[in-house]
């Protein structure tokens, strides 16, 4: 039987478990990324494995997040990640410099290659081939030190495009149709790999804001083949030598085909609050608009900008609406100024935003009260973009753009315009993507030894696994709870990302302000949650600010993937319940595990009987490899690791 994309890459990645799906398996992993928010505990955590060197083949650390550096804690930050990265071996990325996803694909994503990321949109390179992945810090940190990553084989589905698409549609509307007709949970669990004619007619920046998007989904990856418009991308960054052809074998067998047919697409919009709730831009026509953003990582990229920019040449935004403009990295900023769409797009009223992910997360461009905005980004879950109330839509450049125009959502196939369409490759620079002087190499470094400010803490550490698990639940929440609700990441927060005891005091102040002290007061408790607990970004904070808080246990309807992963990783325990049972547990009641939790754990145990108000009891499950059981059992996976190197059993420091 013939192999998928996702397959062959996999087994030439391999070293423990089979390509069976829902079975473990661990793979060598050959880069890695971070970013500022996430890597400052990354680099702790590798400082606290006692390893002296990066072993994958490429490291990069980037500082995208809090570009601004509003605060000393942001600047510490950022030269503490600059120093760790020249005292272990890893590319530096300089603040303003660009997102990490854009960055990375500029400079470093290779076909055929396996990339694991700090950061849940980390599968952008997916567009050209390399399988990658988002997790938990922790997970970074043990791959940097040459440990596999371990996931569940996922299903592997394959999206057959067939079709061009026509004029006003874009890579955007591909995946806000996915979203409408799959929703956030239809990818969990799954790869998405992208085959026909249809795939074949997109450019690899139009494949890359999909396969960025595909983190909406809760797909674990995603990913195209290679063609030729992939060798000439590459050929344009030269690069060209990392070409590899990548397709999957005639007789490759998929767990499941979506039809797709890209001729029959129409322009799109996510209305608020979740990314799957998409209709066609003509539903929710003549809506006014107070605020429009073209950028992020989803759509950053030069020729995400450009169309934009075409569309307002001798035209004006409207008076009541502003216009920004997030390019993805400085390279994209740079080719829009060298070709002159700079002056084009200041002329018609657009101001310039630095290249940062802060307005996706809150820092910078926060709307007015009672405002729409309307974003090119990748998600608009409620609050995420500094402020509560928000009524932020998600759309294709051109529909923004659009909107920049009339001052009200206007579907842009009823503008007097042509549609601006644009040819890869035209606007490059020869030599583009070498010697970048805001990226350091590690033998360039300029730091030898860690610097950290007095706002950078240790990690926090777990105790073992013991016999009894129980508590007050202390928090009854419902379905699709987001990081962003857990551990906010907005600037009043974030600054705290290397200080667990401050940070944790942000701990799911969005869903009840009084949750922190409570927690404090209470030493130890049990979260309870609906579906699809988890769901957003990758970042770990969600689980370990909880566990430094004494939370013991969550008991959700189902988990996100990489906060289920997170979960084990910092010695949670992670038990699904049913509907009927959640129905019945309310906030404040008493939540115990009938049976030896630690020694249920250890022997492999599926089922445990918890016992509410000491009056009545149900089952709930936990779904673990023998692998995952060991982490929690050690209290989480830094210790479980730290006991694998001094056993000689796991990833070993650089020098032995």
């Amino acid at each position: 039987m013939g192999q998928t994309i996702t397959e062959k890459i996999l087994d030439d990645h391999l070293v423990e478990g089979e390509l069976e799906t829902g079975e473990e398996i661990g793979i060598d992993v050959d880069q890695v990324l971070t970013q500022d928010t996430t890597g400052t505990m990354v680099w702790l955590q590798f400082e606290a494995l006692e390893m002296d060197e990066v072993q994958t083949e490429l490291a990069a650390q980037y500082c995208d997040h809090q570009t601004y550096q509003f605060d000393f804690k942001n600047t510490d930050d950022h030269r503490f990640l600059r120093s760790a990265a020249g005292t272990y071996g890893a590319y530096f990325s300089r603040p303003g410099n660009g997102i990490c996803h854009q960055v990375h694909k500029e400079n470093f994503a290779a076909p055929g290659k396996t990339l694991l990321g700090s950061d849940s949109h980390t599968p952008t390179p997916g567009g050209l081939g390399q399988l990658a992945i988002g997790a938990g810090g922790l997970d970074i940190a043990v791959a940097m030190g040459g440990g596999a990553y371990y996931v569940e084989m996922p299903e592997v589905v394959n999206v057959h495009l067939t079709g061009e698409l026509p004029e006003w549609a874009t890579a955007k509307d591909v995946i806000l149709k996915l979203l409408q007709e799959l929703t956030v949970k239809g990818g969990v669990d799954k790869v998405l790999e992208y085959t026909g004619p249809g795939a074949e007619s997109l450019s690899v920046p139009e494949r890359t804001t999909i396969t960025n998007m595909g983190t909406e989904l809760g797909a674990t990856s995603s990913i195209f083949p290679t063609d030729e418009k992939t060798r000439e991308w590459l050929a344009k960054f030269d690069r060209e030598d990392e070409f590899v052809d990548l397709s999957a074998d005639d007789d490759a067998e998929y767990a499941d085909t979506i039809e797709l047919d890209l001729s029959e697409l129409e322009p799109l919009i996510a209305k608020p609050s979740m990314p799957d709730n998409v209709v066609p831009v003509s539903e929710v026509e003549g809506t006014e608009v107070d605020q429009v953003m073209v950028g992020s990582c989803t759509n950053g990229a030069y020729e995400d900008i450009l169309p934009s920019a075409k569309m307002l040449a001798g035209e004006r935004v409207n008076p009541t609406t502003e216009m920004i403009v997030a390019p993805g990295s400085k390279q994209a900023s740079e080719m829009l100024a060298r070709n002159g769409w700079t002056a084009e797009l200041m002329a018609a009223g657009v101001n310039f935003s630095e290249a940062t992910c802060g307005a996706c997360i809150g820092i910078g461009h926060v709307p007015a009260s009672d405002s729409v905005s309307l974003r090119t980004f990748n998600r608009n879950f409620e609050g995420r973009s500094g402020i509560e109330d928000d009524s932020v839509y998600l759309c294709s450049p051109e529909v923004a753009t659009a909107a920049a125009i009339t001052g009200e959502i206007t579907d842009p196939r009823n503008l007097d315009m042509e549609a601006p369409g644009f040819e890869m490759g035209t606007g490059y620079s020869p030599g583009m993507g070498q010697d970048d002087p805001d990226i350091i190499s590690p033998d360039q470094s300029v730091d030898d030894e860690l610097i950290k400010g007095p706002n950078i803490g240790d990690v926090p550490l777990k105790d073992e696994l013991g016999s009894d698990l129980g508590g007050e639940a202390l928090l009854k929440m419902g379905d699709n709870i987001t990081t962003d609700h857990i551990t906010p990441a907005n600037a009043e927060a974030l600054k705290f990302r290397s200080n667990i005891p401050k940070y944790a005091d942000f701990t799911l102040t969005r869903v009840d302000s009084t949750f922190p002290d409570r927690a404090r007061e209470a030493e130890s408790g049990v979260l309870v949650a609906g579906e699809n607990y988890g769901q957003g970004s990758s970042r770990e904070h969600a689980a370990l600010c909880p566990m430094f808080l004494g939370i013991e246990a969550v008991l959700a309807q189902s988990f996100a993937r990489i906060h289920h992963a997170n979960l084990f990783n910092f010695g949670l325990v992670p038990l699904e319940i049913d509907e009927e049972t959640y129905e019945r547990i309310d906030q404040g009641d008493d939540v115990e595990v009938v049976d030896d939790i630690g020694a249920g754990v250890r022997s492999g145990a599926e089922e445990f009987t918890i016992r509410v108000n000491d009056d009545w009891e149900a089952t709930a499950t936990m779904d673990a490899s023998e692998r995952e059981r060991e982490i929690l059992a050690a209290g989480g996976k830094l210790a479980w690791t730290k006991q694998r190197h001094q056993s000689g059993s796991g990833a070993a420091p650089a020098d032995d």
